[in-house]
């Protein structure tokens, strides 16, 4: 199983660059998820490692060998595209043998009649075929292999499709956001079963998918790409807990993080509303003041900042309140205007408080982080500071 290295990989089109210099180190039985929104160039990474398309600059190695001009059939991977790539004619079993079959091919079975015949004693062959029953019954797709895929479902349809890449055993599986065209349940099973594939194999994954829950769920490692520059990499945990920049801490988490703007002043941080919260060995200046939703409170009266209810989102376990700080008056915005400038907590449970009911929210400083409110970089203090 090789570990994969970038090293300063660039991709262009043009005069248009997709990818800025690269660099990473992938272990070998790594599951890395790229993550980031649409157009950020986490397919064009994929498609690099498949060798689908080349390569503008740097170096791409599997093993420490450098692998830029080496075909695709060559790397020893497997790729399960998002749009499943079945062919509608041919059954399950037929899809789920197609690469077996495609390493026997020799050129005389494009002679149509011999072709058919050597296609079909393939399929018959004990290697061909105990392999295919073999990964059918591991992904539950005994019952439909003789049928076509216009007959499954759209979670049948993908359980062939990682079928397919399975029956190889490659070194390496290649899955460009391949749930995406699955509803919500589905795709909450199929998370939990590639997950349990991936325990199984013992192979690397690499995964691409602009859901934040897909990677915080199923990643050992992330990469967080945007306008194809690496904003961060790092465990799940990590990039959640400890977020690099801005772009970090608001792409993941829902609601995203709580960015606060505050003026530091000799190690205390003033809020919107005149109220100060240490800020010890922080430089003083304007700054931004991460917190996450699940460490905000609202109540209807006592102690705290003084904001208004903008949105109610009644969850069951726990409930999402939307609140603009400040004395904001009464009174439903429209549009875009209803969610502008919001900031979010997340409790347990329901709460006694409607939209545009005044609120007062109170935030544990536990684990907050700090930003630069010009470039959104992180601002590490020259001590932790932890204070309720």
């Amino acid at each position: 199983m090789p570990a994969i290295s970038f090293r300063g990989v660039r991709k262009s089109y043009g005069d248009t660059p997709v990818i800025h210099e690269f660099s990473a180190e992938i272990p070998d039985r790594e599951f890395l998820v790229l993550l980031g929104p649409s157009g950020c160039g986490k397919s064009t990474m994929l498609r690099m490692i498949a060798g689908l398309i080349d390569i503008t600059g740097g170096d791409l190695f599997f093993d420490g060998r450098r692998v830029n001009d080496l075909e695709p059939k060559a790397r020893d991977i497997a790729f399960v595209f998002q749009s499943y790539a079945l062919y509608p004619h041919k059954t399950v079993r037929a899809n789920i043998a197609f690469p077996l079959l495609m390493a026997r091919f020799r050129w005389w079975q494009h002679i149509p009649l011999v072709g058919l015949v050597a296609r079909r004693r393939a399929m018959r062959h004990p290697d061909v075929a105990t392999k295919v029953d073999r990964i059918a019954a591991t992904m539950e797709l005994t019952p439909y292999l003789d049928r076509r895929p216009r007959t499954l479902s759209g979670g049948q349809r993908q359980r062939v499709a990682l079928a397919r890449a399975l029956v190889r055993e490659p070194s390496v599986y290649l899955l460009d956001e391949p749930l995406s065209n699955l509803d919500a349940k589905l795709r909450a099973q199929m998370r939990t079963e590639i997950t349990a594939l991936y325990r199984r194999v013992g192979a690397s994954f690499v995964y691409v998918t602009h859901d934040q829950v897909e990677a915080m769920t199923m990643g050992t490692r992330i990469i967080l790409l945007n306008d194809g520059v690496v904003q961060q990499s790092g465990t799940p945990r990590e990039i959640y807990h400890d977020p690099a920049n801005t772009f970090v801490a608001r792409f993941i988490g829902s609601p995203p993080m709580n960015l606060f703007p505050v003026t530091v002043h000799e190690g205390q941080a003033t809020v919107e509303g005149g109220t100060a919260v240490p800020a010890e060995g922080l430089p003083d200046g304007p700054a931004l003041l991460g917190v996450r939703a699940e460490k905000v409170r609202v109540t209807a009266t006592g102690p705290g900042l003084p904001a208004r209810v903008a949105v109610v989102e009644r969850l069951g376990a726990e409930t999402v309140v939307g609140f603009r700080l400040g004395a904001a008056p009464a009174g439903a915005e429209l549009g875009a205007a209803a969610v502008r400038d919001l900031h979010y907590a997340k409790v347990p449970g329901d709460v006694a408080l409607a939209v545009d009911d005044g609120c007062r929210v109170l935030l544990d400083l536990g684990g907050a982080c700090w930003f630069d409110r010009d470039n959104g970089a992180r601002i590490r203090a020259r001590k932790d500071v932890r204070v309720a």
